[in-house]
């Protein structure tokens, strides 16, 4: 009896295993700081701004250098790159877990952000590498998308129960573990893998990338928080520039940082573009049910977010359904646009919500977040399967920085519309407070009778706008979705060429 030598054993599973460490870590410090930072600001006494970076900085870094690690990992070898990402953020944790100035911990968040950046495409693209066998990279790219969706949720109610028993320091500090035990088992279980001939790395298109990719962000992010202004428009307009500099000059430098021959791959730029559609709908629904479930239902934030796991859970099943279906021979595009459908249903619980509905915000969170994770995993399996294989790292980072702008959009349009709904019905003689938002409406709500149930039914108002808008937003990638993936199967079990690919010890 022979083994397959594309199919993946024991090692390769276990190995998978550790990879789900450093990734659900990153997920995680997205919203670790949710409960955390009353205490920080009581500890370090921040200032307005110095808070709001403290909040940010960690994701505009990593947003900034997915596509440089990406490319970096795919030179210098994705496990040299996770590894030494992996200490750097297990320092740079330690860092933040004791800082003593406001200063020292916003550079900790960055130096986090910069670990954040090489963990997150070199995990996706050690999949790729250790699971040629389509049938099996499926499954482990469904456990990749899981455990990254489910991580983000499990931060906010990490860091409430942390901050309820230790002191702020110790969100940081459960890091350490998870990066120890990486680095010790890294060298022995994951394989090398690196392009045979990567050609020189393009530095000029690192400040290029970053200036592509941070004006943007940050110029959505604004306008969800404030679109009242000119700032983020020309922030965003600046950003766009940066961006036709940056394609020029991978069209035209002999070794660019991303290679233009990846969206000639099939099915790869119709995977980006429909995984941006998937984040948009996740974070732009975020927006609104976090604050549904404390500003409206009136729970405590260590409550909301121990309420919001429950739509965690059927996660867990969403991607292998979807794998067993396509492995089934249900057609990969027909699965992608019935997980669109399925989200579109989950934003329509979400637009018959009440102001006292919280089993019908949770079961509509769950629908959502059960029918992206199908989209999102066959997705990613859909754009690495059709990456060569010394491309990983510059494919999965594509689909993170897409995955990056799609949530940042999500924020602003959703966030704007709900917004504007908000207002609208909130009385003119209301406070200024009142009419920027919910919590400023609650706080003054003790000196203007029957301002709080107004501004409640005005906020869940906006929801039902902006959820609207959602649903139909993803109802019409669930009919566009098979136009696009037509032609676009997975493909057949085969050994694919291999790169510069070693076995740790041998």
């Amino acid at each position: 009896m022979t083994t397959d030598p594309t199919r993946a054993g024991r090692r390769e599973w276990t190995a998978l295993g550790v990879l789900m460490l450093p990734l659900l870590l990153v997920s995680m410090d997205v919203s670790v700081l949710y409960f955390a930072i009353p205490a920080i600001s009581a500890d370090l006494e921040p200032s307005g701004t110095q808070q709001l970076w403290i909040f940010d900085v960690y994701g505009f870094v990593l947003a900034g250098l997915l596509m440089t690690m990406g490319s970096l990992g795919d030179r210098v070898g994705h496990r040299r790159l996770l590894l030494l990402g992996a200490a750097a953020f297990g320092a740079a944790s330690l860092v933040a877990a004791y800082a003593s100035s406001a200063g020292t911990l916003i550079a900790a968040r960055a130096a986090l952000g910069i670990g954040g950046a090489t963990l997150m495409p070199s995990t996706m693209a050690m999949v790729r590498t250790m699971f040629t066998d389509p049938a099996q990279r499926t499954k482990a790219i469904g456990l990749w998308s899981g455990v990254m969706t489910a991580g983000i949720a499990l931060g906010s109610v990490l860091s409430g129960v942390l901050v309820e028993y230790f002191w702020w320091g110790s969100v940081f500090l459960v890091n350490l573990p998870a990066m120890a035990l990486l680095l010790l088992l890294g060298p022995v279980l994951l394989p090398e893998s690196r392009s045979a001939d990567p050609g020189r790395f393009d530095w000029p298109s690192v400040p290029l990338s970053m200036a592509a990719v941070l004006p943007v962000i940050y110029g959505l992010k604004e306008i969800a928080a404030d679109g009242r202004h000119a700032g983020p428009v020309v922030s965003i307009a600046v950003g766009l520039l940066f961006t036709l500099l940056f394609v020029h000059r991978q069209r035209t430098t002999v070794s660019p940082m991303i290679d233009p021959a990846l969206f000639r791959g099939r099915g790869f730029a119709p995977a980006v573009t429909l995984n941006l559609v998937a984040a948009f709908a996740v974070m732009g629904s975020a927006y609104f049910t976090t604050q549904y479930l404390q500003s409206v239902l009136g729970k405590n934030a260590l409550e909301a977010a121990l309420w919001s796991l429950l739509p965690s859970v059927p996660i867990g099943m969403a991607a292998p359904v979807a794998a067993a279906l396509v492995k089934k021979g249900v057609h990969r595009a027909h699965v992608v646009a019935g997980g669109f459908a399925v989200a579109a249903g989950g934003y329509g619980l979400l637009a018959l919500a009440g102001t006292d509905a919280l089993w019908l915000v949770l079961t509509g969170c769950g629908v959502l977040a059960c029918g992206m994770v199908v989209v999102m995993s066959q997705i990613t399996d859909l754009a690495l399967s059709g990456a060569p294989v010394e491309r990983a790292g510059s494919a999965s980072s594509l689909l993170e920085t897409g995955a990056e702008f799609g949530g940042a959009l999500g924020m602003a349009v959703l966030g704007s519309i709900g917004t504007a709904l908000y207002r609208d019905e909130i009385p003119a003689a209301a406070p200024r407070a009142a009419h920027e938002t919910l919590g400023g409406a609650l706080a003054v709500a003790d000196r203007f009778p029957g301002l709080a149930a107004t501004a409640r039914g005005a906020f869940t108002h906006g929801m039902h706008g902006a959820a609207l808008t959602g649903a139909v937003l993803l109802a019409g990638a669930a009919a566009v979705a098979p136009v696009l993936l037509r032609q676009v199967e997975a493909p057949a079990p085969a050994p694919e060429p291999q790169p510069a690919r070693e076995r740790a010890g041998t």
